[in-house]
Order: C-alpha cells, then sequence, then structure tokens
C-alpha cells in the first residue's frame, strides 16, 4: 500500500528478457536505505516486488498482465521514474490510498500555466473516467494528485512546483502515455451496488435508493 507521495526520482538502468516478460533494473537511494528481497517499490505507479538489490539499484520482474495495463513496457534505458516505498505504521498519510496496481493509461493532451501552477490534460477511456469526480482522487505514475475536472473524455489537474520538480509529470511530452490507478473507494462501492450498461454505452443508476439504505442501517 502506497499513499502517492514520490520518494524520489529513479533512472531505468536495464531491461533483461523478451518482449513479453522481462526484468527491469532502477537505480535509487532513498528507497533502498532499508530495502529487503520481497519489499514493494512503487515504480511510476506500479506495484514491483524486490527479486535483488544491491546498494545502488533493485530489480523487479514484469509480467505481461502488467505490461499490458500500464506504460512500463514503453521504458527505455535512461529514463525516469517515480519511485515510492511501501508506507510504514504511523507514517503521516499525506496522499491517499494507492495499491500500486494501475487500472489502466491515459494520454496528455496539453499542459498550460496559471502562475505557479501548471495544468495538465489527461484522456483516457470511459472505463476509467467513471471512477473519477471533481475533487476525487488519482494516481498519476504513482503520483497522489486532486482531479480538478472530469468529462466525458478526460480530466485535468493543476500541480504545484514543488511536485513538478521531484516527480516526472513535467518532464513528459504532449502525446505521452502514463499509468492511471483511480480511487479504489469508487471501485468497491461499484462492486457492492453494480451499475448496467445502456445501449448508448453510459452508466445507468445503480438503484441505490434511501429506502434501500435505511434497510440496509443507514439513517
Amino acid at each position: 500500500m502506497f499513499t502517492g507521495i514520490v520518494e524520489e526520482l529513479g533512472k531505468l538502468a536495464s531491461i533483461e528478457g523478451g518482449s513479453n516478460v522481462f526484468r527491469i533494473k532502477i537505480i535509487g537511494n532513498k528507497v533502498l536505505e532499508d530495502v529487503k528481497l520481497g519489499d514493494s517499490i512503487s515504480t511510476n505507479g506500479v506495484c514491483l516486488t524486490v527479486v535483488k538489490y544491491d546498494k545502488d539499484s533493485f530489480s523487479g520482474d514484469v509480467m505481461p498482465e502488467t505490461l499490458r495495463r500500464t506504460n512500463l513496457g514503453d521504458l527505455k534505458v535512461g529514463d525516469t521514474v517515480n519511485l515510492e516505498r511501501a508506507m510504514a505504521i504511523g507514517d503521516r498519510f499525506g496522499g491517499h490510498i494507492v495499491s500500486g496496481h494501475i487500472d489502466g493509461t491515459g494520454n496528455i493532451i496539453n499542459y498550460r500555466k496559471e502562475k505557479n501552477a501548471t495544468w495538465i490534460r489527461i484522456e483516457c477511456s470511459s472505463e476509467l473516467l467513471r471512477y473519477m469526480i471533481p475533487k476525487g482522487s488519482i494516481a498519476i505514475d504513482g503520483t497522489s494528485l486532486t482531479l480538478a475536472t472530469v468529462d466525458h473524455q478526460g480530466f485535468e489537474v493543476s500541480i504545484i512546483p514543488l511536485t513538478g520538480e521531484e516527480t516526472t509529470l513535467l518532464k513528459k511530452k504532449t502525446g505521452d502515455k502514463v499509468n492511471l490507478e483511480c480511487d479504489m473507494i469508487g471501485k468497491y462501492v461499484e462492486k457492492l451496488f453494480p451499475k448496467e450498461n445502456s445501449d448508448k454505452g453510459e452508466m445507468k443508476s445503480s438503484g441505490l435508493t434511501q429506502e434501500k439504505l435505511e434497510k440496509m442501517g443507514f439513517y
């Protein structure tokens, strides 16, 4: 479990294996201070298990499912990635609940400046947008951010200079792919109260009513 507060920027040192299954080696510093085999390290928002490490780097195996759902397959040696260790009990919870299990990807459409802030627009599938609400939380390449606007094609976030300096978000280009993890609370709610797709691909009401809530003990 992570918080989406990136601890440091790492660098991809090597890629071993073929096009469908491979092991990546990441150079880091802070995330290696207390590392052990089997630890989880969020890499661009993807929860990777440490299978090998030394004083300067760690390695993680990337499975086909991870390649299908994330941007890790697009990485090249020398690329920068966001790194965060799993949260420790007793730490301050500065972001939101992030599992490191990517829901899918989006593409950066544009950047725009507004005084000290930088706005980023990202477009993604309707399957992901259904879990997003204005002022809700989203993890972009493992960075916890607040959704400023959400529409039928994408969303916007606004980031402060510190976030821009300490993550990869402002180092990317228009058109680049980013990993997205939606707030898990919405996914659990949908599982408990399933919705049906309409003929137009839009979501119908879940059928949850005040009467049903009262029967379940909510007043």
